[in-house]
């Protein structure tokens, strides 16, 4: 095939050197219109809040997702993301409303879900019988529980002893798999889901607004995060990822309904979790079955079972939650004996 060009050579050239020398010029307009940013280790371009429904707020940059729940006469806030961007997260958060912030709930032990624990608690706001220690010297019942000043902490057992923050003296409620419950203009109902992150890993129900802070059990910006050290299994996050989606209930087409506030990532409806539920549970089918078949984990990294998702989900190539996988099944899964 042969392209016809209607303009001479020298004509051609000229409109070349012409466009280039436009092109040079509003490169340079633009960068003198548009500096590049300066990072900052608290920049207010960080932080951003998005209002999700009723009460509940989603705040993003942090280092995780932290969700806000405003009632008639308090805040809960569940996660507190990382210490560093906690001063402009409270202002944030005042800016939304004045009430005392009377319960911090962590879903996970992780740092970047407690770093600004110490600030919060020592933000909030106190529960009655709190005093300024435990049972006085001149206090006639020793038993009487006397509550510390500051915000209380809502989390699992498992979770409460792992974190790892430095956050003082503080109240804390925490519970195993019979939950908690309170109300804050709403139901708020914290779950334990068993062993899927860690063993230790909750997530925040708020009933009458249908948004639900699933913390690091549910992640659209990566693989699983599993840390078996901590008791996180493979099978316990697909279950705990079923569980959650028992609860969830889309408006129209799979679309809108209930709100899931992920650890870190977007906002997300049934279907998000259920395309994430989905890819978990083909992937692990792909590696048990070559665990099956006698692959090493080696032969198992190479083969790539996680190949047709690390577009979107593998920044190491899916690498690490293979391995995971593996020596999590592995230990469970006999081989076959080839005939």
């Amino acid at each position: 095939m042969r392209w016809n060009i209607s303009i001479g050579t020298r004509k051609l050239q000229a409109a070349i050197l012409l466009g280039a020398a436009f092109l040079f010029v509003f490169a340079g307009v633009a960068n003198a219109r548009m500096p590049e940013p300066q990072e900052s280790a608290s920049s207010k371009q960080n932080i951003q809040v998005m209002h999700v429904r009723n009460g509940v707020y989603m705040i993003v940059g942090a280092g995780c997702n932290i969700t806000l729940d405003v009632g008639e006469k308090y805040i809960i806030i569940v996660d507190t993301g990382l210490a560093k961007y906690s001063d402009e997260v409270l202002a944030e958060i005042r800016k939304i409303s004045n009430l005392p912030i009377m319960f911090v709930a962590n879903t996970t032990s992780d740092p970047d879900h407690t770093g600004g624990n110490g600030k919060f608690f020592n933000a909030g706001g106190a529960l009655p019988n709190a005093t300024m220690g435990f049972a006085r010297e001149d206090e006639k019942d020793l038993t009487r529980l006397h509550l510390l000043p500051g915000a209380t902490l809502i989390t699992t057992f498992n979770a409460s002893g792992r974190t790892k923050e430095n956050t003082g003296m503080v109240t804390a409620v925490t519970f195993g798999h019979e939950g908690f419950k309170l109300y804050n203009a709403e139901p708020v109902i914290f779950y334990h889901m068993g062993k899927a992150h860690t063993d230790g890993d909750s997530i925040v129900f708020f009933r009458s607004s249908d948004v639900i802070a699933s913390g690091e059990l549910y992640d659209p910006t990566g693989y699983p995060d599993i840390q078996p050290e901590n008791g996180g299994t493979i099978d316990g996050y697909i279950d705990s990822l079923n569980d959650l989606l028992a609860m969830l209930v889309p408006k129209e087409k799979e679309e809108g309904g209930t709100y899931v506030i992920p650890g870190h990532g977007y906002l997300s409806d049934r279907a998000d979790v259920a395309n994430y539920r989905d890819l978990v549970t083909i992937i692990r089918a792909r590696i048990a079955d070559m665990i099956r078949k006698g692959m090493t984990l080696d032969q198992v990294i190479a083969a790539k079972p996680t190949l047709d998702y690390d577009g979107i989900y593998g920044a190491d190539g899916g690498r690490k939650f293979t391995e995971i996988v593996y020596r999590d099944l592995a230990k469970d899964i006999t081989p076959q004996k080839r005939k």
